[in-house]
């Protein structure tokens, strides 16, 4: 069924696990990610990103999103990911998106918190939740704005400002991972997330999730992180199941794809501690 964020968030925040959320980038990933929320009897909250709006329009994504999340009894929130601008938060809040991102995490502190009090005031006027970013995840090879992001740790008085400013929902934070496929060991700084997670007390967000360690994505959602977003991982899987499989059409080809994603997702369920019943 198709829901907001909001109980979800609390509660995982609350209990100490995570909720994944994939990154979609057509029927086939959007079916595949669902059917595995539905399967483990857990809550999804299915991401379409920006960046990916070269795949699919974003009525295409709103359209997939919504008709899957209907057609299943598990709770799934169709959310827009890395939102960079007011206009395409709205049309996404408009098309039936439950919750949204505005990144403007590459902007100063003041010029953040405009760009996101902005979102928050249309969103909470149509129930659905606002994610905002404040420092800078990094990328190793990763798609479009991120491309070039180097890690820019998230401050914690800028976060508390940002946070009683705008009143959004939940706080994507900076604490070393990347976007992308990790070319060195991941270094997360745990500390920084106790600080975050004391100070701020609400759910927190961790983008990179892809590559970063099962005791790493244990540790920030025991500390805090209540959604994990993940999309390298699906798509490396997915190709590494066809080259070894090597199917001989197209159909047994997406088969192939699609299976492997969901056993990527599967293992994250366990990870993240949200699906308890198959730890």
């Amino acid at each position: 069924m198709l829901v907001s964020s909001f109980d979800m968030m609390r509660d995982a925040h609350e209990k100490g696990y995570a909720i994944p959320s994939p990154d979609f980038v057509d029927s086939n990933s959007a079916r595949a990610f669902v059917q595995v929320a539905e399967e483990l009897h857990q809550p999804l909250i299915l991401s379409f990103a920006e960046v990916h709006l070269k795949h699919l329009s974003l009525e295409e994504a709103a359209a997939l999103g919504t008709y899957y999340a209907q057609s299943v009894q598990t709770p799934v929130a169709l959310h827009l990911d890395h939102g960079t601008g007011f206009d395409i938060v709205e049309r996404a809040i408009r098309l039936g998106f439950t919750s949204v991102m505005i990144d403007a995490s590459a902007y100063d502190l003041q010029e953040n918190i405009a760009r996101t009090k902005q979102v928050v005031a249309l969103a909470h006027e149509c129930d659905v939740y606002v994610e905002a970013e404040i420092g800078r995840v990094g990328a190793e090879d990763a798609e479009g704005p991120h491309a070039l992001a180097d890690i820019s740790y998230t401050d914690v008085e800028q976060a508390r400002q940002l946070v009683e400013a705008t009143q959004v929902d939940s706080l994507a934070v900076s604490v070393g991972t990347v976007h992308g496929t990790y070319q060195g060991t991941p270094h997360i700084n745990f500390e920084r997330l106790a600080e975050l997670n004391q100070t701020l007390r609400m759910p927190l967000v961790l983008h990179g999730g892809s590559g970063t360690g099962t005791d790493n994505l244990r540790r920030c959602a025991q500390g805090g992180i209540a959604k994990v977003n993940l999309y390298t991982d699906f798509i490396t899987a997915a190709l590494r199941q066809v080259r070894e499989q090597n199917p001989d059409h197209w159909l047994k080809l997406l088969e192939t794809g699609d299976e492997a994603m969901k056993q990527v997702l599967r293992h994250y369920y366990r990870v993240l501690g949200c699906c308890g019943a198959c730890a």
